[in-house]
C-alpha cells in the first residue's frame, strides 16, 4: 500500500509542477510536423485528450503505445476528421494481438491540403497548373504487459513532410507505460483502481526540407556584364525539430456495476514548442450485457496552456456486441478551436 500512495503522492506532485514550472519563453512555432500534435481517434478526443492512462484499445499508437498490451482481441480501425481550408485528417491501422508475445500493431496517419492553383505575380489568377501538399507518418508498434498490473509499449514511425517538389524526411519513436493499482477501486479489483500512464511522443530526427523548387537563377554580380544571372543556386534551409510531448496522467472508475461506469481522467502535458497545460475529461457509460455499450463523453483541452486554441470537447460512442464477444465500435468527438472553428471527428471500428 506504502507504494502505491507514494506512486500517486508522486503522480499528483508532477501533475501540479509540471503546469508551474515553466517560466522561459515559449517556443511556440519553432517544430515541424505539427499534423502529429492531432489527436488520432474521437473516443480520447472527446474527453478532452485526457487519455494517456485511460486509452486500451488501437488509438494506443497515437496516445500511449502501452494501451495496446490489454487487449485481449485484433481490432481495425478508421478516424477522419474535415478541418479548415478543405483540409482533410485520416487515421487507420490494425493490430494484432498474439498472447505469448504482445501486441503489434500498424498505423498510418495523413494530412492531406488538397491540390491548390498555382499562382506567380504576372499570373495571380492562376498558371493553370496546381499542386499538392501532404503529410504522412507510418508508424509500427510493440505492447507487452510484464505484469498483470505494468504495460510498456513502443512505436516506431517513420515521418514524411512534403510540398510540391520539395520533401522533408524524420524518424522517431514513442514510448508508454501503464500501472493499474487496486487504489480508489469501487470493487477491489485492480483493472478498476487508479491507473498511471505516461508517454513521450515523437522523440527523433530533425526535419529538413530539400526539392528542385529551391533551385533559382541568381546573378551573383549585378554591376558586370554577361551570363551571371542564369548562374544556378540553391537555397539552403534549417532543419526542424518534430513536436516533442511528454504526457502523464491518472484515471479512477468511481463508478462500476453491470450496468454503468463512470470514469474520470486528468493528463498533463510538457511539449516543446508551447507551455504546459492540462487535459481532464470524463465518460459515462450505460452496458447493457450482451448488446450494446453507450457512451458519452466531455472534456477540456489545453488548461492552463498560454493562449490556448482549445476549448470544451464532447462526444460519444456505441460499441455493438457481435458473436465471440467482438464489438463494432462507432465514436464522434465535437472540438472547439477558437479562431480556427469546430470540427467533428469520426472514428470507426471493429474487435474481431
Amino acid at each position: 500500500m506504502n507504494t502505491k500512495r507514494l506512486a500517486v503522492l508522486f503522480t499528483m506532485g508532477l501533475l501540479c509542477t509540471m503546469v508551474l514550472a515553466q517560466t522561459k519563453p515559449y517556443r511556440v512555432g519553432t517544430t515541424t510536423a505539427n499534423f502529429l500534435e492531432i489527436g488520432a481517434e474521437s473516443h480520447g478526443c472527446a474527453m478532452g485528450e485526457a487519455y494517456v492512462s485511460v486509452v486500451r484499445d488501437l488509438s494506443s499508437v497515437y496516445w500511449n503505445p502501452a494501451g495496446l498490451s490489454y487487449m485481449t482481441l485484433h481490432e481495425v480501425q478508421f478516424t477522419y476528421q474535415p478541418w479548415i481550408a478543405d483540409i482533410h485528417f485520416t487515421h487507420v491501422g490494425v493490430a494484432v494481438v498474439l498472447p505469448d508475445y504482445g501486441t503489434f500493431a500498424f498505423s498510418f496517419t495523413g494530412l492531406n491540403y488538397g491540390r491548390i492553383p498555382v499562382t506567380t505575380m504576372e499570373m495571380q489568377e492562376g498558371t493553370g497548373e496546381s499542386y499538392s501538399a501532404m503529410d504522412i507518418a507510418a508508424s509500427l508498434s510493440y505492447a507487452r504487459k510484464l505484469a498483470q498490473w505494468f504495460g510498456f509499449g513502443a512505436s516506431f514511425k517513420y515521418v514524411t513532410s512534403s510540398i510540391w517538389h520539395m520533401r522533408a524526411n524524420a524518424a522517431a519513436v514513442d514510448l508508454g507505460l501503464l500501472i493499474n493499482t487496486d487504489f480508489f477501486s469501487p470493487d477491489g479489483k485492480r483493472e478498476n483502481g487508479l491507473t498511471i500512464g505516461m508517454s513521450i511522443s515523437n522523440y527523433g530526427t530533425r526535419m529538413k526540407y530539400d526539392g528542385i523548387d529551391l533551385l533559382q537563377p541568381i546573378d551573383i554580380s549585378l554591376d558586370e556584364n554577361g551570363n551571371f544571372k542564369d548562374v544556378e543556386g540553391q537555397f539552403r534551409l534549417q532543419s526542424w525539430e518534430l513536436p516533442l510531448i511528454f504526457r502523464v496522467g491518472i484515471s479512477v472508475i468511481p463508478l462500476k456495476t453491470a450496468n454503468h461506469q463512470l470514469c474520470l481522467a486528468v493528463d498533463a502535458l510538457h511539449p516543446n514548442n508551447n507551455s504546459e497545460s492540462i487535459n481532464m475529461g470524463g465518460e459515462y457509460g450505460l452496458i447493457l450485457p450482451g448488446m450494446a455499450k453507450f457512451f458519452l463523453r466531455a472534456g477540456y483541452h489545453g488548461l492552463f496552456m498560454n493562449r490556448s486554441q482549445y476549448g470544451i470537447t464532447y462526444g460519444g460512442g456505441i460499441h455493438w456486441a457481435l458473436m465471440n464477444n467482438r464489438e463494432l465500435k462507432l465514436n464522434y468527438a465535437y472540438k472547439t478551436m477558437d479562431i480556427l472553428g469546430n470540427y467533428s471527428m469520426f472514428t470507426i471500428g471493429m474487435t474481431f
